[in-house]
C-alpha cells in the first residue's frame, strides 16, 4: 500500500487525508501541529498523525522520511520552504498552499533531487489549468478567461461572504492587485477596481474581481489575452470596498493609544469568527472557462462551467472538494507513474502529457466534480 504524507490538517488537508485512505486507498498519515485537529481526525478514520511544527526544516524533514508521495496543504506564508524541505527530503510532493514565492525558483533542486513537485494543483488554478494546457498541446489559444468562486449558499451572513481560507489571507487579496495579459503585456489593476458583473445559473448576478490567479501561466504560456477573476456577491464587493476606502485593509502599522496595530490584522481578527462555516452549512463553488483560439485551421471557442455544493453525506465543504480532489487526483497520477516528469510542474504542465487531464476528470466525476463543456 503506498505511504502519502499530508502536511496541513486544515480543511482542504484534513479531506484529502479523508480521500486517500478510501478502499483500496493509501496508508495515509496526517501531519499539523495542532493535536485536537488530528486527533478528531484519527477518531473517524483509519489515519495515522503526527504532531510537527512544519515551520521548521527539521519538522517537515522529519514528517516526510517515510513517504512515497508529500500533499502539502500548508498556509501560504510557510508554503515556500515546506516544499523547499520536501524536495531536499527528495520526495515527490503535490502543492496547494498557494505561497507567494516563484515556485520555479526550486526547479533546479527538484531536478536535482530527481523530485516531481506540481504546485498550484486546487481549483483555479489548478483545474483550470490542467485543462488549459490540454487545450494548448491541441489548438493555438489566442484568449484564456478563468472565473472563479467559492462562496457561502446563504447570504444572509456577515459582508454576504464565508471562507474556507483564512481571513487574512483573502482580505490581503482584496488590498493588492490582479495580473492580466492584454495584447501580449501584463497588466496589474487593483482587485476591487472593477464593478463589472456576469450572470450565472443557479446564482445570478456575480461581481467579476480582478486577482493574481494566473500566476504560471504568464511564465509558462504563450497567449496573448489572458485573465482570472474571482466571483463574489456585488454586495460583498461593494462593501470590501468600503473597507478598503476607510483604510480597514491598510497593512502599514498606525498607533492607537500608544500601541502600534496594523488595521487589517484587526479587521481579520474581528471577521473571522463570522467567516468560518458552521458544520452543516453549505458553500458553493462556481467555475467558467473560456479558451478560444484556432483549431484544425477554424476557430473555436471551449467554455466549461462548474458548480458544486457541500456534500452533506461525507460533511465536505465544496471549497475541499474541487480544491483537494485535484490535488489528491495528481497525487495518484503520480503514484501510478502516469505523471513522472521531474522539477517543478504548475498543472498546465499535467495537463500537456497524454492521458493525465481525462484521468483527473474521472477522479472528480467519480467523487461528483463534474465539468460541463460547450464547443462553438
Amino acid at each position: 500500500m503506498s505511504k502519502v504524507v499530508v502536511l496541513g490538517c486544515g480543511i482542504e488537508g484534513k479531506h484529502m487525508a479523508i480521500d486517500l485512505c478510501k478502499p483500496p486507498g493509501c496508508d495515509v498519515i496526517s501531519v499539523d501541529i495542532h493535536p485536537t485537529a488530528l486527533d478528531d481526525l484519527a477518531r473517524e478514520h483509519p489515519i495515522q498523525t503526527r504532531v510537527a511544527d512544519l515551520s521548521t526544516p527539521e519538522g517537515v524533514t522529519e514528517a516526510v522520511e517515510d513517504a512515497e508521495v508529500v500533499i502539502g496543504a500548508v498556509p501560504g506564508f510557510m508554503g515556500y520552504s515546506m516544499l523547499e524541505g520536501v524536495i531536499r527530503a527528495g520526495k515527490n510532493v503535490v502543492d496547494i498552499s498557494y505561497f507567494a514565492e516563484d515556485p520555479f525558483g526550486l526547479d533546479d533542486l527538484a531536478k536535482e533531487m530527481g523530485v516531481t513537485a506540481v504546485v498550484d494543483c486546487g481549483v483555479a488554478p489548478g483545474m483550470s489549468n490542467i485543462i488549459l494546457g490540454d487545450h494548448a498541446r491541441k489548438m493555438k489559444v489566442t484568449r484564456y478567461e478563468c472565473y472563479i468562486g467559492g462562496l457561502p449558499k446563504s447570504r444572509d451572513v456577515l459582508f454576504e461572504y464565508k471562507s474556507a481560507f483564512p481571513t487574512l489571507e483573502v482580505l490581503e487579496e482584496y488590498a493588492g492587485s490582479g495580473r492580466s495579459v492584454e495584447s501580449g503585456k501584463v497588466v496589474a489593476r487593483s482587485m476591487l477596481s472593477e464593478t463589472a458583473t456576469m450572470e450565472f445559473d443557479r446564482v445570478g448576478p456575480l461581481a467579476c474581481l480582478p486577482t493574481d490567479g494566473l500566476r504560471t501561466l504568464i511564465r509558462t504560456m504563450d497567449i496573448p489575452d489572458m485573465a482570472e477573476k474571482t466571483l463574489r456577491y456585488p454586495g460583498h464587493a461593494d462593501q470590501m470596498r468600503a473597507l478598503r476606502d476607510a483604510g480597514f485593509l491598510d497593512a502599514n502599522p498606525i498607533d492607537v493609544n500608544g500601541v502600534s496595530v496594523r488595521p487589517i490584522d484587526v479587521t481579520s481578527s474581528l471577521i473571522s469568527p463570522h467567516w468560518k462555516f458552521e458544520p452543516g452549512e453549505v458553500d458553493l463553488t462556481i467555475m467558467r472557462l473560456v479558451i478560444a483560439g484556432e483549431e484544425d485551421g477554424r476557430p473555436a471557442t471551449y467554455t466549461y462551467d462548474l458548480y458544486d455544493e457541500y456534500d452533506p453525506a461525507t460533511g465536505t465543504l465544496s471549497m475541499a472538494r474541487t480544491t483537494g480532489y485535484t490535488c489528491t487526483a495528481v497525487a495518484q497520477l503520480i503514484l501510478d507513474g502516469g505523471y513522472s516528469r521531474k522539477g517543478i510542474s504548475p498543472p498546465e504542465f499535467v495537463g500537456r502529457a497524454d492521458g493525465c487531464r481525462e484521468r483527473v476528470e474521472k477522479y472528480l466525476a467519480d467523487r461528483g466534480v463534474r465539468y460541463r463543456m460547450q464547443r462553438s
